[in-house]
């Protein structure tokens, strides 16, 4: 008896601890990780997602840049080749000029070279005057003498004279009307040339402010695009450090959730083990209970015969399922057996074997009873449970 209850309180024990593991079981269950898993994972989708997009817009401004840069290359070769044409416009423009004011001195001295031929013209009018008026006088002198006639030499020389003069006047007005023209028309190119010549560096001081403003704009994109690709290798470095954290953090997640599958694993076999102690208890217990019962009743007279308590076969297993199977006989001047077995498969473990016997006599017949149990598993098959208790009693003559 005292046997019966420390078994009957280990029964207890093992139940509380068959409802602590369950509790644990259904804990363990509900604390899934997947769902977390699957949270971060599509966060970190969405974060490549939108680094994705971030890099497709940069790559566009990139492209964008680009394309102004190159359109700013192609105006600025443009003015470039435009200030070449202005360049040698203006130096052709140049030539014009320097052979304008090489006729102006060519004419300039033939000018004053006209100017010299008047002059000496005078002086050799002047002389030629001087002379005459010499001769005049001298032959004057001589007709005087001869005869008796008087010439009118003062009109004669003054219209000599007004001859020589009005010669001397056309010739200077011809001269310098022809200079004046001369001079007026280089004035008028010099002027037309001077004028081409402002306008030519005017328009060479626009292409100058043009093609610097060009290059600066053209500095600024490049200034522009090298900032769009450090922000470009940037956001690429992030991605790829976001992606190796996520990937580090992903990996940490496997590693607990196996070490949480590890640990369920170890706790089902803890569980199946004390099912199978639980299992082997409460055979123990029902045999004591019906051996108890047998030799009451062979005590109080009610019959003796054979009693057979036998347990066939039960296999247990962890999964989600359990499962025990057994046997049970009693015959007291009849016979009454029972069976019944639950079976289940998953992990599996198991404990060694119990034996025990007893008997009891008196009179002239004898009584004896024996039990054995054996337990055995293997992981990833089935346990199988055998317990077998016969009573016997043999009659002494």
């Amino acid at each position: 008896l005292p046997q019966v209850r420390f078994l009957e309180q280990q029964n207890k024990v093992l139940e509380t601890k068959w409802s602590l593991l369950q509790e644990q079981g259904h804990t363990v269950s509900r604390k899934s990780l997947e769902p977390l898993f699957e949270a971060y994972i599509n966060n970190l989708r969405r974060q490549l997602d939108s680094l994705t997009g971030e890099r497709g817009r940069l790559d566009t401004e990139l492209r964008s840049m680009q394309d102004m840069v190159e359109d700013f290359k192609n105006k600025y070769e443009d003015e470039i080749n435009r200030r070449t044409v202005a360049e040698n416009e203006f130096v052709v423009l140049k030539k014009d000029v320097d052979g304008a004011y090489m006729n102006k001195v060519e004419l300039q001295a033939k000018a004053d070279g006209l100017a010299d031929e008047i002059n000496f013209l005078r002086a050799l009018y002047e002389a030629e005057l001087s002379q005459m008026q010499q001769q005049v006088s001298d032959t004057s002198v001589v007709l005087s003498m001869d005869n008796n006639r008087s010439l009118d030499l003062n009109s004669i020389i003054a219209e000599v004279k007004a001859q020589y003069e009005d010669i001397a006047n056309r010739s200077r007005a011809e001269a310098e009307a022809w200079y004046q023209n001369k001079y007026e028309e280089l004035q008028v190119s010099a002027g037309r040339h001077g004028d081409d010549l402002r306008n030519t560096k005017m328009e060479i001081s626009e292409i100058n402010r043009v093609v610097q403003r060009l290059r600066n704009e053209i500095e600024s994109v490049k200034k522009q695009c090298a900032n769009l690709q450090a922000a470009i290798a940037e956001a690429e470095e992030r991605g790829e450090m976001a992606l190796k954290d996520a990937k580090a953090k992903l990996s940490e997640l496997e590693d607990a959730l196996q070490k949480a599958k590890a640990d369920l694993a170890r706790q089902l076999r803890e569980y199946q083990e004390l099912m199978n102690v639980k299992l082997a208890l409460d055979i123990e217990i029902a045999t004591y209970r019906k051996l108890l019962e047998g030799e009451e009743s062979r005590l109080a007279g009610e019959g003796v015969g054979a009693v057979s308590v036998s347990v066939v076969s039960s296999s247990t297993g962890m999964g989600y399922g359990g499962g025990m199977g057994g046997g049970l006989g009693m015959g007291g001047g009849g016979s009454y057996s029972s069976s019944f077995g639950v079976g289940s498969g998953g992990f599996g473990g198991g404990s060694g074997g119990f034996s025990s016997g007893g008997g009891f006599g008196g009179g002239l017949s004898s009584f004896s009873s024996g039990s054995s149990r054996g337990v055995s598993s293997s992981t990833g098959g089935s346990v199988r449970i055998v317990s077998k208790t016969t009573t016997s009693k043999k009659t002494i003559r």
